[in-house]
């Protein structure tokens, strides 16, 4: 039975690529449609150009968001997310905040990238930045229209997937690093201060040409207005804030909630300094949605 990777995602419909580089359209059996681009899968041909996935191997990781009604699978078997930002239109710090939160959960090394450093109000977003370049995260600052290079070595020997808000350079970034590709970009809205949505389907890119010692691709995700994380328990959330760790399991109370608890060793971090305000707020917010 023929092996693929499914290197493009169209709801129900995959295009599944082969040993030889040739690409079959496939579909699932029955309403299984629970695939992702990075999947390996096994094929039966049903034509020359045509097939059904008829199984799928384990997978590495998997990176999805989901909310009370339905979830939907990002990218599997990827070992970095690349989470693009831009200083227009305004990136929603509590988007990134909650990449980050599915990228540590999932154990998958998180890339912030802050694109179109060449316009204005630049100082604004790498303020903001700051702080998770000081909890240990790789920010990058980007000008993809102008300048491409500075990103190539963090793409060496992953496969990445890019996410982020619509109108933040995520087409532009490919068609800068694949300009065969002809991705198709869009405006933003000056406006409403968003982007448009322009992927409309997930695709992946081979890497191949930039002379990696590893085989390297890049996932090109829809654009992104929220991400959320139903499919998560409060103490995963605890241990995906990465600077809440060395504190848990010293609060008093062992179900703790770090919101107004006596002797609670996150909010007495909070008080020394040693962890910010902004993320206990992010954190405490996203402890009230799980409980509703």
């Amino acid at each position: 039975m023929p092996q693929g990777l499914v290197v493009a995602s169209y709801g129900k419909r995959y295009d599944i690529e082969l040993a030889d580089k040739t690409r079959i359209s496939c579909v699932t059996r029955g309403k299984k449609n629970d695939l992702a681009c990075g999947d390996i899968v096994n094929i039966k041909l049903t034509d020359k150009a045509e097939g059904v996935v008829e199984s799928s191997l384990p997978r590495t990781s998997l990176l999805y968001r989901s909310n009370t009604i339905k979830s939907k699978i990002l990218a599997s078997n990827v070992t970095q997310i690349v989470i693009v930002l831009a200083t227009q239109p305004s990136f929603y710090e509590a988007l990134l905040n909650r990449c980050l939160i599915a990228a540590e959960a999932a154990n998958i090394q998180p890339l912030i990238v802050l694109n179109k450093c060449d316009l204005a109000d630049v100082d604004n977003a790498k303020t903001k930045l700051q702080l998770y370049a000081d909890l240990g995260y790789q920010v990058v600052h980007l000008s993809a229209k102008q300048d491409i290079q500075i990103i190539k070595q963090y793409l060496a020997n992953h496969q990445s997937v890019l996410v982020g808000q619509s109108g933040m350079g995520k087409s532009t970034i490919i068609n800068a690093l694949l300009p065969n590709m002809h991705v198709r970009t869009q405006e933003i809205s000056t406006v409403l201060d968003s982007g448009k949505h322009t992927t409309t389907a997930t695709h992946l890119y081979h890497l191949d040409a930039f002379g990696f010692t590893e085989p390297s691709s890049l996932i090109d995700s829809p654009g992104l207005q929220e991400f959320g994380l139903n499919h998560l328990s409060n103490e995963q959330i605890e241990l995906a804030f990465k600077e809440f760790r060395p504190y848990l399991g010293k609060c008093r109370f062992n179900n703790c909630k770090h919101s107004h608890e006596p002797d609670c060793a996150v909010l007495n971090a909070v008080k020394a300094g040693k962890i910010s305000t902004t993320r206990l707020d992010f954190y405490q917010q996203l402890s009230l949605e799980l409980a509703l």
